[in-house]
């Protein structure tokens, strides 16, 4: 939430604007500036007003690493920044803590909802040894590599999207507007037509006399469809399922390692401890896969290999455990995690593109087929009169 607080300085009476989750936590902030806090009330914002803006982490890393890479210091990098973005909130709060003394990984974490908790565990790790310009170089080039994993998979949904919304439009059409008119043309023929011609007339003379009833009942459906979806227990139900389906369940498990073994090897790469990298990627994970994380934890603790780990908690492939286990050989395994998340990568973007392939085809022949049946049946009837006149 937005407050706006009233406090002194000197014998100034200044009034900031402060994000805060409660009133006591607003004047808390201005007092750590050093500032005697009066009152906090909470800022409205008119519908129509400019909304603050959001911060691109995206952006953000590579400019911070651009100023630094340019020889200004941590905290003249965020000023320069925060004044670029004309004082955005969430540079402006980084900004505070780092001057009262924190560390860049502790301020960014206090904003857990803005800073991802990998570039968080990089930073930290980095602070370290003191190398934050590497650690922003290793989460910009992650950052990169997932990206591009998530424009392929939705590249590949594009087009069989598009086909469901124009053969559903024609069909709405069809039903909607085509089977009524017909239907009215047809009242008081022959009854001797097939059963699924009858179904659509009867459709057509129910849309033609209740439109606006039928119409409100397929709102609240399509309403009730998107609500039921909006909720995160619904979701979860669904994707369960997917996770069922033998040969979708193997992809979107594939694409969970992918990004788990990205994570740790960059985490590992930072100097991470085995443990703490696995814990803080574990996040990443499906529900599902949750006890595999911690059987494979419990094995390491153990003292037996990652290789083996993985292995034996079902978190690799055959091919992923034989690389494993050459980087254990060579004392390289954050870059093999890497290598091994490439290859995933390609994995996955293989079977994609067969599966569009083949998917893209075979619905444009099933809308086909609906269309071509509701246009068969809506001439049937005229072919039975053609066949009463002869």
């Amino acid at each position: 939430m937005f407050f706006q607080v009233k406090a002194v300085s000197g014998k100034e009476m200044l009034a900031i604007d402060i994000i805060a989750n409660s009133e006591q936590e607003a004047l808390a902030q201005v007092k750590a500036k050093g500032l005697i806090p009066l009152s906090a009330k909470i800022k409205h914002t008119h519908f129509f007003s400019a909304k603050p803006k959001q911060l691109s982490i995206s952006l953000f890393t590579l400019e911070l690493l651009a100023l630094l890479d340019a020889g200004l210091n941590l905290v003249e990098a965020i000023e320069a920044l925060a004044v670029k973005e004309q004082q955005q909130p969430t540079l402006t709060q980084l900004l505070t803590g780092m001057y009262e003394g924190q560390t860049f990984s502790a301020a960014m974490s206090q904003q857990s909802a803005v800073f991802p908790m990998l570039l968080v565990a990089t930073i930290k790790a980095s602070e370290k040894t003191g190398d934050i310009q590497e650690a922003l170089r290793r989460y910009i080039a992650y950052q990169q590599q997932i990206d591009q994993l998530k424009k392929t998979v939705i590249s590949a949904s594009i087009y069989p999207l598009l086909l469901l919304m124009v053969g559903g439009l024609v069909i709405l059409f069809l039903l909607g507007f085509v089977v009524p008119k017909f239907s009215m043309i047809y009242e008081g023929t022959s009854n001797d037509l097939p059963y699924l011609s009858k179904l659509l007339l009867l459709w057509g003379q129910l849309i033609a006399e209740h439109g606006k009833l039928v119409l409100a009942c397929l709102v609240l459906f399509f309403s009730s469809i998107f609500f039921a979806f909006s909720q995160a227990t619904v979701r979860a139900y669904f994707l369960a399922k997917l996770w069922q389906i033998p040969a979708i369940g193997q992809q979107l498990k594939i694409y969970q390692l992918a990004r788990f073994y990205r994570t740790v090897g960059m985490l590992l790469k930072g100097g991470a401890p085995i443990i703490t990298a696995l814990k803080s990627a574990s996040d990443l994970l499906d529900q599902s896969l949750h006890s595999s994380m911690k059987k494979a934890e419990r094995v390491i603790n153990e003292g037996k290999p990652i290789s083996e780990a993985m292995t034996y908690a079902g978190l690799t492939t055959p091919i992923a455990a034989r690389m494993l286990l050459v980087g254990e050989r060579g004392g390289n395994i954050d870059d093999m995690m890497a290598r091994i998340a490439g290859f995933y990568d390609d994995e996955l973007s293989r079977w994609l593109d067969w599966f569009t392939r083949l998917f893209e085809p075979i619905l444009m022949l099933m809308i086909g087929l609906v269309i071509g049946v509701v246009v068969l049946l809506l001439y049937m009837p005229i072919f039975e009169l053609a066949g009463n006149i002869q």
